[in-house]
């Protein structure tokens, strides 16, 4: 994925572009194509101090100034108070992603190709420098680093750490203060020279200015880092939270080039967009270290590891790639910390009790285990280890566990009650719940009867009673339809409560796309169309109807105005999954449904190319332009797109 100068040229446009570099353990690194970083989650190294939490920015940029002939020449470029300062992407001549994160320069005659990448399950950033020139040219590069010591939400001003430092080698070992994460700088061809230590002041993120949000950040220049050169060669700067000696830079840049190949090369699908998607996946699944096996950051870069967003995720993420080990011992991750009948909605960035106020991560979990089975057969793991599990979260429903959430005497699943969001639409501002869904939501108890097929499967499989699951299916189907169907709209209630909900949301296509579903085929035509007709964007379906009074056409603003505009309208990329799912399903999975069908998905290759390059963003405004919006990678969007393609495009299912 190449940008070249017409990309490159707009400023305003080109910052839109984002890349982002994962470390496996939820650290990240990320910026925009030009350098400049335009928001607090942008910098080389946020270190993932007990994976895949306790995110801390350590080195922020480096300021690269190349002296030719007695010329010096600027390369970063900075949003500053004062402008932009310097302005280095004049000499920026390509971007590029194939497939590490390439910047090429061109000043005179010298080419400065820079690379980022991270070293694999390593809190470490390598930033590798190739120079090419005539024989005889002789260059000095001086290199700044702009290094910081906080959690990645937060912001630094100038003087708020004393960092100490102690030259080390051919580097440096920086400490904030006594007791802080310590940032390992390594020079692999440069020398380091400590400085005065001066603040670089007021830079300026766009970013966090149009969400409302502190605008302004200091970072610390403690020395710099130089290179002689004469006739071109390679060099690399390296910031870890560990020392890193020897440093070899060649190599471990080849190991991930590598390693990003053989996951391509396991999926096989020999297909360059799901190749993209692939690679694209691969940043979610991280290791968690207070369980030691795999988790799924929701997406970059703010989310941490969500129950709802994993279980959904699953399948695109580790089934259609191949990744079956990631995806056991996901599952062996939330499975271990059911509580009560619910598994986590979230773990959370500091500590490690997670919190448990869903009613739907739970019930995704089926979905995400009968998938498991559909594409490895693996009874035995599912018997020994999930399986009890799952009939725990039955039986707790029935019951009644925490936060109201109980099986009423009509079968059906309610949870909640006023204040309380528990499903995926959970905006809440303050006291302010802007999408009240206490009651009986259409598609918890479509994935409470698809839960309990998935049940009642299981339990015929490993000799158990699969009779009582049969019955309370029955039952809940029989209440479904007469409860949640809307004569009036032709399609389904969204909430059923104080009052009928009779909101036209995205909610219901979930009925229509699960393997188990309750509903005739002439209902799921009507809900496919009404969908279509009301909901769907290039991008997504919207959260609600754009004719009704509610509908909110563009999210963004302050904190109020975005969340006022979250689920009331805003188009989100994950729901086009579903909604492709149930659309071939409606049709038979007829041919013509299979070109209509890539048809739907064709405007994500484009995507690519935009805000989170290389991968699919969260959400997208419901109005026309649909510009990108929230996290520029998420997790459940990559997921569901390639789940698609590969099951409803490709035809290629377990």
């Amino acid at each position: 994925m190449t940008f070249g100068k017409a990309e490159l040229k707009d400023f305003g446009r080109a910052i839109e572009k984002e890349w982002l570099v994962t470390n496996g353990l939820g650290g990240f690194a990320s910026s925009t194509i030009l350098g400049a970083n335009t928001r607090r989650y942008h910098g080389l190294l946020f270190a993932a101090l007990r994976p895949p939490t306790d995110r801390t920015l350590l080195l922020a940029k480096l300021e690269e100034r190349v002296c030719i002939e007695n010329r010096e020449f600027a390369l970063g470029v900075n949003d500053t108070a004062n402008g932009l300062y310097p302005q280095g992407h004049r000499y920026l001549q390509q971007f590029s992603t194939h497939p590490l994160p390439t910047y090429l320069y061109s000043i005179q005659d010298v080419l400065i190709e820079k690379i980022v990448f991270m070293v694999h399950g390593r809190n470490t950033t390598v930033i590798r420098y190739n120079v090419y020139t005539s024989p005889d040219k002789a260059i000095d590069l001086k290199i700044t680093p702009l290094i910081n010591c906080r959690d990645y939400h937060w912001l630094t001003r100038r003087n708020q750490w004393p960092f100490y430092q102690q030259p080390e080698g051919n580097g440096v070992v920086i400490e904030a203060f006594p007791g802080a994460p310590k940032l390992y700088l390594a020079g692999e061809g440069a020398r380091y020279s400590q400085g005065p230590g001066y603040w670089f002041e007021g830079l300026h993120y766009i970013v966090e200015e149009s969400r409302g949000e502190d605008k302004w950040e200091d970072h610390f220049m403690p020395g710099e880092f130089e290179v002689k050169l004469t006739g071109g060669g390679s060099f690399a700067i390296v910031a870890s939270t560990e020392p890193v000696k020897p440093v070899n830079s060649q190599l471990w840049q080849v190991q991930e080039e590598k390693r990003l190949s053989q996951l391509v090369e396991k999926a096989g699908y020999g297909h360059e967009f799901i190749n993209r998607l692939v690679v694209a996946a691969d940043n979610f699944i991280v290791r968690r270290e207070s369980t030691g096996t795999k988790t799924v950051i929701a997406g970059y870069p703010w989310f941490t590891d969500w129950g709802r967003d994993t279980m959904i995720a699953l399948p695109g993420l580790t089934l259609v790639t191949k990744r079956f080990d990631a995806a056991k011992e996901i599952l062996t991750t939330f499975a271990r910390y059911c509580k009560d009948g619910l598994i986590p909605n979230r773990f959370p960035d500091e500590g490690l009790n997670p919190d448990y106020n869903t009613v739907d991560a739970s019930l995704w979990f089926f979905h995400a285990v009968h998938k498991y089975l559909r594409y490895t057969g693996n009874y035995d793991f599912i018997r020994d280890i999930i399986y009890p599990v799952l009939k725990q979260i039955v039986e707790y429903h029935l019951k009644g566990t925490h936060f109201n959430i109980h099986v009423d005497k009509d079968g059906l699943v309610s949870a909640g009650s006023h204040g309380l969001q528990l499903t995926w639409m959970d905006a809440k501002v303050d006291d302010w719940v802007v999408t009240p869904r206490h009651g009986k939501p259409v598609e918890i108890n479509a994935l409470w009867y698809n839960a309990l097929r998935v049940m009642e499967k299981l339990a015929q499989k490993f000799d158990d009673n699969p009779k009582a699951y049969n019955q309370l299916a029955q039952k809940v189907r029989k209440s479904f339809i007469q409860e949640f169907w809307n004569d009036s709209t032709g399609c389904l209630y969204d909430v059923i409560g104080e009052r009928k909900d009779g909101s036209i949301r995205p909610n219901q296509i979930i009925a229509v796309a699960l393997p188990f579903s309750m509903l005739d085929h002439s209902k799921e035509v009507k809900i496919v169309r009404k969908v279509w007709q009301h909901l769907y964007t290039p991008y997504g379906l919207r959260s609600l109807s754009p004719e009704d009074p509610q509908y909110k056409g563009h999210y963004r603003g302050d904190r109020l105005q975005r969340d006022g505009a979250y689920h009331q309208g805003t188009a989100w990329s994950w729901l086009i999954g579903p909604f492709i799912s149930a659309y071939r399903k409606v049709n038979d999975y007829s041919q013509e449904s299979q070109v209509v069908a890539e048809k739907l998905i064709e405007p994500f290759k484009g995507q690519l190319f935009d805000h989170g390059v290389g991968s699919i963003s969260e959400i997208f405004d419901g109005d026309h332009p649909h510009e990108p919006r929230g996290c520029y990678a998420q997790a459940w969007g990559v997921a569901e797109v390639l789940r698609a393609y590969a099951e409803e495009v490709l035809e290629i299912r377990p």
